[in-house]
Order: C-alpha cells, then structure tokens, then sequence
C-alpha cells in the first residue's frame, strides 16, 4: 500500500468527497456568493438571449449562427453543472458531495468544456470556408455537413470526458477526502489519490495538449488564410466588417484556450491549486458570461437582430 502524502496509510473506499472551496469566514464566503450568482445569472440569461435571437430570426439561420447557438448552449450546460453546487456550499457548513455525484459532475464538465474547444476550431473553419472559398460554401457547410461537424464536437467531448473520468476515478483515494477546490476536477483529485498519479498526470497533459494543439494549429491556419484573403479585398467596409466578425471569435479563443492550457496543459498546473481555483473561476463562469456579450457587441448582425425582437415584443 503506497502512504499518503501526510503519511497516513489507511486506504477507506470513499463515499463521498468535501468540497474545501475558497478560504474565508463569513463574510468572504457571502461575497464570493453574491459575485459568482451575479456571473452564473449575466451567463445563463446572455446564452438563453442568444439561443433564442438566433432561433427566431431567419437572417440568422446560417451556419456561423448555428454554431454560436451551439457554443452559447454549451457554455450554458457548463457553467450550470459548476455553479448550483458552488453557490450552496457558499451557503452551507457542509460541503458533500457524494463520490457518484463528484464523477458525475467532472465527466459532463469535461464533456462539455472539450466539446466547446472543438466547437471553437470549428467556427474558425467555417469562417475560413465563407471568406477565402464562398463559392463552394454553400456546398460544403450545407446543413448536414453543419450537423456532423458538432455531432463530431460532442463525441470528442464524450470520449475524452470518458478517458480521463476512468483515470481519475478508478484510482485508490486516501482516507482524507477534502478536494482542495470548489468543483471536482482532475488536479485537486490528484492529490488525495494513494497511488502513484504519473500516468493520470501524463494523460492529462497528453491529451489536453494534443487538443489544444490540434485546435489551435486549425485556428490559426484558417485565420492565416483569413486575413490574407481580407487584405486582399478593395472595398474597406468589407475588410472591417470581416475584420469585426473574426475579432469576436479570436477574442473568445485567446480567453478559452489562454485558460485551459494554464489549467490542464503544464505540468505547473497540478501544484498550484490556488492559482487553479481563480483560473478555474474564469473559464466555469467569466468565459460563458463574456461570450454572449463579445458575439452580440462586436456583431451588427446580432445586434440588429436583438433591435428586430425588441420592436416586435414591442408592438405587440
């Protein structure tokens, strides 16, 4: 039997895990409360306006707009999976949760938070297809081909979720069952596992790095291309609304990935738990809340469209 790091050697089958959170008395706990309900509402009702514009204006129902329907449902699935239990245990003396409901939680949060990493790779692609291919669009991002490409977000999402919830979650946890953290996630995991954890910390950072690698390389390939065919343009109004609608989506790239990479992929990641926890917050709740308002501010296409559904609820 390996021996825990405080050199406790008792091996007990957890039913059930602690949530530590974030350090403080009263007051820091209700103010922490009050600032992560304040993000997860701007987030949940920015997704929701979203959703819904995209859905009911048919000016909206191209291929760009399906996937940024489909980002907004994502960031809304995820940061609801964090968030409830967060803002309870704010509220309560007991921080449980159970070991079924810890695994639970990790694998959609994994799940969704891959899939939205593919999903943004994929916006890119389209962009890329609309700007430097027009002609062959309309063939090759038809609706179907729109569908399998976030059918094929989900399943990366699913087998990745499914790889790393295996790792975690099979290995032999300590006696001690307080995560150092306020959700459960693979880094603070770690620390209470008995065994030796190598392996699990090389597939993490295997793998999230070959995503963030692969995304990103389809990322910067695709606005490479961008912005050369851009460039190329004569009409200047051209240039600046292509250069206005590729700015959103690079900006909610640079703060996803620039996250999760400091998150999951170095090695730095796993020993820094309170450096974790704030990055953590940016990417479960800051990231979905400023992704409705980054797409609809710097877009006139949703802006109109948001001006369109105002008039309308206003005469009727």
């Amino acid at each position: 039997m390996s021996p825990h790091r405080n050199g406790n050697l008792s091996v007990m089958p957890l039913q059930e895990f602690v949530l530590d959170g974030f350090e403080g008395g009263l007051q820091t706990q209700a103010l922490l409360f009050a600032v992560f309900l304040a993000l997860y509402v701007v987030a949940i009702l920015g997704n929701l306006i979203m959703m819904v514009v995209i859905t009911l204006d048919a000016r909206l129902h191209s291929p760009m707009y399906f996937f940024l329907k489909n980002l907004s449902l994502v960031d809304l699935c995820y940061s609801s999976v964090i968030a409830p239990k967060a803002l309870a245990n704010f509220l309560s003396s007991s921080k449980v949760i159970t070991f079924e409901g810890c695994a639970t939680q990790f694998f959609f949060f994994s799940l969704l938070v891959t899939t939205e990493g593919f999903l943004l790779a994929v916006m890119a692609y389209d962009r890329f297809m609309a700007i430097c291919s027009p002609l062959s669009y309309p063939i090759s991002m038809c609706p179907s081909a729109c569908a399998r490409l976030v059918l094929g977000c989900y399943c990366g999402g699913c087998l990745n979720s499914i790889l790393q919830a295996s790792f975690t979650f099979t290995l032999p946890f300590c006696s001690s069952n307080h995560i150092d953290h306020f959700f459960c996630d693979v880094p603070p995991l770690l620390k209470l596992a008995c065994a030796d954890t190598t392996i699990n910390e090389l597939v993490m950072f295997g793998i999230c790095g070959l995503i963030i690698v692969g995304t990103t390389l389809v990322v910067l390939t695709s606005y490479g291309y961008i912005t050369v065919t851009i460039l190329r343009m004569r009409s200047g109004g051209g240039r600046h609304k292509l250069f206005s609608t590729c700015g959103s989506h690079m900006t909610a790239v640079s703060l996803f990935y620039g996250t999760v990479f400091v998150m999951y992929a170095q090695p730095g990641a796993v020993q820094s738990m309170e450096q974790g926890k704030v990055v953590s917050v940016f990417y479960t709740l800051v990231i979905p809340m400023l992704n409705p308002l980054i797409y609809s501010l710097r877009n006139k296409d949703v802006k109109d469209a948001l001006w369109r559904l105002g008039q309308k609820h206003t005469a009727t």
